[in-house]
């Protein structure tokens, strides 16, 4: 019952100055706010991230140019990776399953007649549906022989087809897809099902063209971008053997010396979400010491407020103590107070947190937004603490006043 009337002083003092009351929390309100919203973000994309990778099956690695370097200094990636090197791997790789190199590009133009819209382009091989477990829904896939001959065909993402064609068929048609080397016409094949986001890219919204044709025809490439590779199984030492074996194979081909370093990266699915949880915990660092700088912030707001409330109850601390109230009890009624404060600030911070996070996920429809019960958690309870350090010394310094001369205070 002590508690609950301490809460209940605490509640009416802070709805007696309520502008006063909220600039002493802003910055609890602000800080657990700001905090709440960027997690939301951060662990909403990094769900999506982990369901893309898992949706496309855990034998995947990635075979991509590594980064170059001139005086210790990063100056581009290696223009290293050739369609030989993807032929060379599927063929004399034993732990390999299928490969797919593959170039991409964001957000050209594509067009039909008078409609047109953005879309991602990807240059793949007829290797893509088994290897990304995305399948056309209508049509036709590209082929073997379409990767060979180079030729002006397309399939569609589920969205493109949708804001083209809307309700008609779009088999047959015939498409133009701006690209660097100028706009090139294709002949629609296939419309692929819908699937959403997988990783960071919404597949829906992208169109597939043969990677030979993207790549001399679009863009004018040589390289390709990454070498998508399956290993046979998904067991950890299959997919360490497959890495391995295609090392050594790429190394030989690009005639890389023994004392020198891979012009290429190898990399597993497993390789890729551990680095995504690495970066989720470096930008939580940060996020928790911008939480930290705003809290003491708060935490001097509230001490302030708490020191006030000293001095406008002065007497009635001195009537408390004269009809027998310990300094105990005063040292805690203000140290409840003052958790009871920050406690509210973070509350009010966790739905402004929660709020924002969710109106960017539906304003932009990029970021998918999660709020778990452990960040919330946590940034209530650090607002907590913030309010029982800044009440420690108003506190003590209520639990310290003379009874006699707490009377005689006007």
């Amino acid at each position: 019952m002590f508690v609950l009337r301490v809460c209940m002083m605490a509640l009416r003092s802070l709805w007696i100055h309520p502008l006063r009351s909220i600039l002493a929390t802003l910055g609890v309100i602000i800080g657990v706010g700001a905090v709440v919203a960027a997690m939301a973000i951060l662990e909403g994309m990094s769900a999506r991230f982990r369901a893309g990778f898992e949706s496309m099956g855990s034998n995947k690695l990635f075979v991509t140019p590594n980064i170059q370097r001139r005086h210790n200094r990063m100056v581009g990636s290696f223009d290293s990776l050739r369609l030989g090197d993807a032929e060379a791997i599927d063929r004399a790789c034993g732990k390999v399953e299928s490969v797919m190199p593959q170039i991409s590009q964001r957000e050209a133009m594509v067009k039909f007649l008078s409609k047109n819209t953005t879309a991602d382009i990807l240059g793949a091989t007829e290797s893509y549906q088994e290897i990304s477990s995305h399948y056309v829904s209508e049509g036709d896939f590209i082929t073997a022989q379409n990767v060979q001959g180079k030729a002006n065909v397309v399939v569609l993402g589920s969205r493109v087809k949708e804001e083209l064609f809307g309700g008609r068929p779009a088999l047959g048609e015939k498409v133009r897809i701006f690209g660097l080397l100028g706009a090139r016409t294709f002949t629609v094949i296939g419309v692929m099902e819908e699937k959403g986001n997988v990783a960071f890219m919404d597949v829906d919204r992208q169109v597939i063209v043969p990677v030979t044709t993207a790549m001399e025809k679009l863009y004018g490439l040589k390289s390709v971008q990454t070498i998508v590779v399956e290993a046979v199984s998904p067991d950890d030492a299959d997919i360490e053997a497959a890495a391995g074996q295609i090392k050594k194979l790429l190394r030989q081909r690009h005639k890389i010396r023994a004392a020198q370093d891979d012009d290429f990266e190898v990399k597993s699915q497993k390789d890729m979400v551990e680095q995504v949880g690495q970066f989720q915990q470096i930008v939580g660092i940060v996020l928790g010491s911008i939480a930290g700088i705003s809290l003491v912030v708060g935490g001097i707001g509230i001490m302030n407020i708490m020191l006030v409330a000293v001095t406008e109850r002065t007497r009635e601390i001195g009537v408390r103590m004269a009809m027998g109230a310990q300094r105990t009890d005063v040292l805690v009624q203000f140290l409840i107070e003052a958790s009871f404060v920050s406690f509210l600030g973070g509350a009010m911070g966790v739905l402004m947190g929660w709020g924002f996070a969710n109106t960017i996920e539906q304003l932009t429809r990029v970021f998918e937004t999660l709020t778990t019960g452990l960040s919330v958690g946590l940034a209530l309870t650090m607002a907590t603490l913030t309010g029982i350090v800044s009440g420690i010394y108003p506190a003590w310094k209520a639990s310290r006043l003379d009874p006699v001369e707490a009377l005689r205070y006007e």
